[in-house]
């Protein structure tokens, strides 16, 4: 079925007329433009047109529903800050300089305007702010207000630097136990350590001085490894985790890591290239054959666990004649056992599919709100300590499988339950943002590091102040992150240590669910 919802309805409803003609004309503007609703909570993006997503590396998917204080990562103590909020809190317009960052993690200088607009009441409703990649003129004042170095004298005191360190260096790579290339501009080879001579079988005499595609007859002439070397390395220097796959005719078939770095002499483009490569073969083997362990140890497990639950649940309906309240309630704490084994063993399956690309989707209608309601009033019941409250509806029905994005729900109010044991609130906020439904679940507890939120979706990774706190594998964030992207969303997190934690997630909207159809 097709999403029946225009991109641009929601800011044509908002601003009472059709501006179809307008944002047509705003996404062929070279200026990245972006316009947020104010009316809600934390000022999301609800707009934004092409350019901003080139400026800045990210897909129209990853931005909407974001504050715009997402693009300086953990630069967050920019004065530049304080007059953007003042300009927004005031209602007025303003105008800064600020520090961005790209999806790569690439820094730019923003020039950023942003303007209120009011409806015929006067109360600000949106934002439009207005940004330009300033760079390159910061570039060249911060190079005008530097003193200039003699250009000759730089050349001669880093020539003779690398001639001193140069059998220093050539030592320390010949004992590197990964293969390392050095090529010229041209792709020869100028030099390769022993760990890639006994790794891909061929001598220093057929390698040195070889154009890198012709080595071993020809068998490096890779077309992934021509697009590292020609087409990606000369714009993002250096690359890193470049995965190549290649069946070697003498070798074997081979899964290599490559990270490449351009080194400039003399300001020279491209006078030196320094190639890594590590196998990653045997590995990725190993990962292989620890995904089906678990995926066949799971179901082995799954069927006597199943045969055990059952006859739990028949002696608790039909417990022996003057059963102890002892024997019922260690009944009942191994069928709390059996469920939790259980639970345990359904997130390592999820895991299995989800590995081996077999992770299955039902996708139907539903809505959305009501999902959310339905897992908030079994959660309420299992724990009735911890007050639940949601707030904002999106009235808008979904595409995709119900089951999956509950699951998403129950864990993200499981964890935001079990990582904050010293408060019992958990705030649940759902809103419409563009053409997509964004929930966001907070919890006032532990937190979590700025260097853990980057890997907190990894398989099997655990936060370093909880593993020793609370038991866990690590996988229910990483199968929430791959069922939300399955179904075309985004799922992040925002927290701060000791303040607590917001996970939020998009999901599509397929169309509006207000007369409840």
């Amino acid at each position: 079925m097709k999403t029946s919802q225009n991109p641009n309805e929601e800011i044509n409803n908002r601003l009472g007329h059709n501006v179809d003609i307008y944002l047509q004309a705003l996404n062929s503007a070279r200026s990245g433009i972006i316009i947020t609703d104010n009316t809600q909570r934390d000022n999301p993006i609800i707009y934004c047109n092409k350019a901003f997503e080139t400026i800045t590396g990210y897909r129209h998917d990853q931005i909407i529903g974001h504050n715009c204080r997402f693009l300086q990562l953990h630069d967050r103590n920019q004065p530049e800050r304080e007059l953007l909020k003042e300009g927004i809190k005031n209602g007025k317009e303003c105008r800064v300089e600020i520090r961005n960052y790209k999806k790569n993690g690439d820094l730019f200088w923003n020039e950023l305007y942003i303007s209120p607009v009011k409806d015929s009441d006067g109360n600000i409703t949106l934002f439009i702010g207005v940004q330009n990649d300033i760079t390159a003129r910061k570039k060249a004042e911060h190079e005008l207000r530097e003193e200039k170095a003699s250009v000759e004298k730089k050349i001669m005191e880093r020539t003779k630097e690398l001639r001193e360190n140069q059998i220093f260096l050539s030592s320390i790579i010949q004992t590197v136990r990964e293969s390392l290339l050095v090529l010229d501009a041209n792709f020869t080879v100028l030099s390769a350590n022993s760990h890639f001579l006994n790794s891909f079988k061929v001598t220093s005499e057929e390698t040195v001085g070889t154009l890198l595609f012709e080595l071993g007859n020809h068998q490096w002439d890779i077309d992934a490894l021509k697009e590292l070397l020609i087409k990606i390395l000369p714009t993002n220097n250096p690359v890193i985790d470049f995965e190549v796959e290649h069946d070697f005719p003498h070798i074997g078939k081979k899964i290599m890591l490559l990270n490449a770095y351009r080194i400039e002499f003399e300001g020279q483009f491209k006078d030196r290239i320094l190639l890594a490569i590590e196998d990653i073969t045997e590995k990725r083997e190993i990962d292989r054959r620890k995904d089906d362990f678990l995926s066949i140890a799971s179901h082995e497990l799954k069927t006597p666990l199943t045969t055990i639950k059952g006859l739990v649940q028949l002696l608790q309906r039909m417990p022996p004649e003057q059963s102890s309240e002892k024997y019922l309630a260690t009944l009942d704490k191994v069928g709390v056992y059996v469920d939790r084994l259980n639970n345990l063993i359904t997130e390592l399956l999820d895991t299995s599919k989800i590995q081996s690309g077999n992770i299955e989707l039902h996708n139907e209608p539903f809505n959305i709100d009501k999902v959310i309601k339905d897992v908030v009033e079994n959660l309420t019941i299992t724990t009735p300590d911890y007050r639940i409250n949601i707030s904002g509806e999106s009235q808008a029905v979904v595409l995709g499988d119900e089951l999956q994005i509950s699951q998403v729900v129950t864990n993200l109010i499981s964890n935001a339950i079990k990582y904050s044991p010293g408060s019992a609130n958990i705030d649940i906020y759902i809103s419409r943002v563009g053409t997509y439904v964004k929930i966001s679940v907070t919890d006032y507890g532990m937190g979590i590091s700025s260097q853990d939120q980057a890997r907190i979706f990894d398989r099997f990774f655990r936060a370093r102040n909880i593993q020793q706190k609370f038991p866990g594998l690590g996988i229910g964030l990483y199968i929430s992150h791959e069922i939300v992207a399955s179904h075309s969303g985004t799922l992040w997190v925002e927290s701060e240590i000791d303040k607590g934690s917001t996970f939020s997630f998009t999901l599509p909207i397929m169309k509006d669910d207000k007369n409840g159809e």
